[in-house]
């Protein structure tokens, strides 16, 4: 499936982007979340075994939301992490499996005894 955003906006006192895609789905997408799930090779890796667990970005911001071509945006965090590229279907995925990935981060923070809190 293909979708496109048809509106981008930060909330800035929320720490919240919103994201309204053309098949209508619209999603309110935390900038915490957004930062521990980058997309970058500093969060991801290069393989699955490589992927960081981010700690301590429980009041982490966005600061910039550049384009990328026609086909993303790079979020720069107040933290300066810059380098992930979101491309319009990760924000979608990151959309559809907010709950179950952010279960999922939450329980890694606890199997490593780390904290969101900085």
């Amino acid at each position: 499936m293909s979708v496109w955003p048809s509106a981008i906006d930060y909330d800035p006192s929320a720490k919240s982007l919103r994201v309204t895609f053309d098949n209508g789905d619209v999603f309110a997408l935390p900038a915490e979340y957004l930062r521990v799930e980058s997309p970058s090779a500093e969060v991801q890796g290069h393989n699955p075994s490589e992927r960081v667990t981010v700690p301590g970005r429980r009041h982490v911001g966005i600061i910039d939301i550049e384009a990328v071509g026609n086909y993303a945006v790079r979020l720069v965090f107040d933290d300066l992490h810059d380098t992930g590229i979101y491309s319009w279907a990760f924000l979608h995925q990151l959309g559809r499996e907010h709950e179950a990935r952010w279960q999922t981060y939450l329980a890694a923070l606890d199997a490593k005894g780390l904290s969101r809190d900085p």
